[in-house]
């Protein structure tokens, strides 16, 4: 009996070993850029926490990761080699050049990926084409509070792991100029969310998503308003849902 407990044990964790082995390699060769460029204005304390937990998912998964706030970057052959440019936290101008953002955009339509995290969707707030490509801007939150968040798609890579709702404590980001063709995976439910306007009438939006993805331009782009606090970087299922991101972004 005791021998057939080793051999079974023994059969599970090969079989684990080898799921682990082809998770890595699914992935291997490929490159991500995290950027974290912030222009003039607040800049995320949470910086830091989140760049530390995305460099440790592509390790997991066997991602090469170049971390940089240099956008100049854009311009130089080297991000021809780069299969995926994740924004983590960037805000207001993310360029310094209009070379730099026509070079970015030549790249996104060359058909290489694009995502972005929380305050990613608060840069470049005059330019069109990066709405679109983000799938909208930043408007306003309301106070950092708990509220809960429903689960529009369970079938993406992001969201596979969540139940039909989950609460949190985050900001509840709302934006504008939405762009219409982008797929909810996660939405606020407006009804937990409260306000501190201390009676003064402020413009609500009907819906709030929270993340979603799209194609455009013959890449794939992804996006999480979640991630305000450094702490939730520690989380789980946040990671997981990081790392579904990527892995979507990065899948062939």
């Amino acid at each position: 009996m005791k021998n057939i407990f080793l051999l079974s044990l023994s059969l599970m964790l090969c079989l684990y070993s080898t799921i682990n082995y082809g998770q890595s390699k699914k992935f291997e060769g490929k490159k991500l850029l995290i950027y974290t460029k912030n222009g003039e204005g607040y800049v995320h304390k949470n910086i830091p926490a989140s760049v530390a937990t995305l460099q440790k998912i592509c390790e997991s998964i066997g991602v090469e990761s170049v971390v940089s706030e240099d956008p100049a970057l854009f311009t130089s052959s080297e991000i021809n080699s780069f299969d995926a440019v994740l924004f983590t936290n960037t805000n207001n101008e993310a360029f310094d050049t209009q070379m730099q953002r026509d070079a970015f955009k030549a790249y996104c339509q060359s058909g290489k990926s694009f995502g972005g995290i929380h305050s990613a969707i608060g840069s470049e707030r005059s330019w069109p084409w990066f709405w679109k490509l983000i799938g909208g801007s930043f408007l306003r939150h309301p106070p950092f509070q708990t509220f809960t968040v429903k689960v529009n798609r369970q079938n993406h890579p992001s969201t596979q792991h969540l139940g039909k709702t989950f609460d949190l404590d985050d900001e509840c980001y709302f934006i504008k100029n939405s762009n219409p063709s982008f797929k909810v995976l996660l939405e606020a439910d407006l009804a937990t969310v409260s306000e501190n306007d201390n009676g003064k009438k402020v413009f609500r939006p009907e819906r709030a998503p929270l993340s979603w993805f799209n194609t455009l331009d013959g890449g794939k782009q992804w996006y999480t308003a979640l991630g305000h606090s450094k702490d939730i970087y520690e989380l789980s299922w946040f990671q997981k849902h990081l790392q579904g991101g990527i892995e979507y972004l990065l899948e062939d």
